[in-house]
């Protein structure tokens, strides 16, 4: 009688091990488990804006100014950066280096649109009021390192220019520029604090530096005057 005890509780035991081998849960994540499920993870020495580019949740980004950039970045174009190789061939653009593993990729700016230069008049761009739109560096909204933001500019108006500037949060800076195409100011209002900022503005060659507290917006020339 003990003999047979025995032995069906050896055929039990064994049959929990099966059953423990066989369940996936049971199995612990491996390191490339682990590595797989991990967010990828971008270098210190790139200035890294938004959460994808061209389009929000793509695997590559737009790369702002910095030290190991500073001699990429072309008013024309976005720099943009990708931790896969194939993914920055996709883009379309030139490449034009590698730092830290990230490759980066001169991309030109939305194909000329009529009052971009192309001497075809000052059309808006479909579905906006602006007749261009593009990317411009930016700095210092409620601490932001410097970056790229989106921009439009509506020419042409009874006073000048004026192109309005989407912050990281959403909202907008719009800057005023005169009939002769040289900056006058910013928008400003007394509820967000804004008018009692100081603002300036300099020229750095072709380039218009206007400030804002310590928000620097960089406009070329080439988005005010357009043709």
């Amino acid at each position: 009688m003990k003999t047979v005890v025995a032995v069906s509780l050896s055929v039990c035991v064994s049959l929990l091990l099966v059953a423990c081998q066989a369940d996936p849960s049971n199995v612990p994540a491996t390191s490339e488990t682990a590595a797989s499920d991990a967010s990828p993870t971008w270098p210190a020495s790139l200035v890294v804006v938004g959460d994808g580019f061209p389009n929000p949740g793509d695997a590559c980004r737009v790369i702002g100014e910095s030290s190991a950039t500073v001699n990429f970045l072309d008013d024309s174009a976005t720099l943009a950066g990708c931790l896969d190789a194939s993914a920055a061939a996709q883009l379309g653009g030139t490449t034009v280096g590698v730092v830290d593993g990230v490759t980066l990729v001169s991309v030109p700016r939305a194909a000329a649109v009529p009052g971009d230069g192309d001497s075809q008049g000052d059309a808006v761009v479909a579905g906006t009021i602006y007749h261009a739109t593009a990317q411009i560096p930016c700095a210092g909204y409620q601490g932001a390192a410097p970056g790229l933001c989106n921009a439009g500019v509506v020419r042409g108006t009874e006073t000048g220019t004026y192109i309005d500037v989407t912050l990281p949060d959403g909202s907008t800076r719009t800057i005023f520029f005169g009939t002769d195409n040289a900056f006058l100011t910013f928008s400003t209002a007394e509820s967000n604090g804004t008018a009692a900022l100081e603002i300036s503005s300099r020229r750095e060659g072709d380039t218009t530096i206007a400030t804002l507290g310590a928000e620097r917006y960089e406009i070329p020339d080439a988005f005010v005057i357009g043709d």
